[in-house]
């Protein structure tokens, strides 16, 4: 049997590099959590990123949905658009993003919606954005340092 013909039971996101996967299986890694949609500060003099509990403000903040999903980058300056040529800049993202776990070759965990078979799941655990935060829009961005939470970088189980 050659490596082409090898059969394993390991899942195809552990086995398929992410600069290898399809758009649409990059675009299911996402579990939901929005928590690359809050507003950002990063500290110019050593690059510590603090994450607000202000989101981008075509977030539905209750469901973690992006509501121009298609329209957003040109809609919204700055809105980061994940894709695997910048596996080296995913410092940023939350140690529970499934991208950066991953990029990282570390596995997803059981809250997962590809794992747990449940979308709700994250949001049941509080582990997204769903009803702690609201929209960057509410705040004068000169206030946005009062807004810094910790919760969004919480380690994963």
């Amino acid at each position: 049997m050659n490596d082409d013909q090898f059969v394993t039971d390991r899942p195809w996101w552990e086995t398929t590099p992410l600069n290898s996967m399809t758009v649409e299986q990059w675009e299911s890694l996402c579990d939901g959590c929005a928590k690359c949609c809050l507003q950002k500060l990063e500290d110019e003099e050593d690059g510590t990123v603090y994450y607000t509990d202000l989101a981008c403000n075509l977030l539905d903040t209750e469901t973690c949905r992006c509501t121009d999903y298609q329209n957003r980058h040109e809609r919204v300056a700055g809105c980061v658009w994940l894709k695997p040529e910048h596996l080296g800049t995913f410092y940023w993202l939350p140690d529970s993003c499934a991208y950066r776990l991953l990029a990282e070759g570390r596995p997803l965990p059981s809250w997962h919606h590809l794992i747990s078979n449940d979308r709700r799941l994250i949001h049941q655990l509080s582990r997204s954005v769903s009803g702690r935060c609201q929209p960057a829009s509410s705040m004068d961005e000169s206030r946005w340092d009062e807004h810094v939470v910790e919760w969004p970088l919480e380690q994963p189980e």
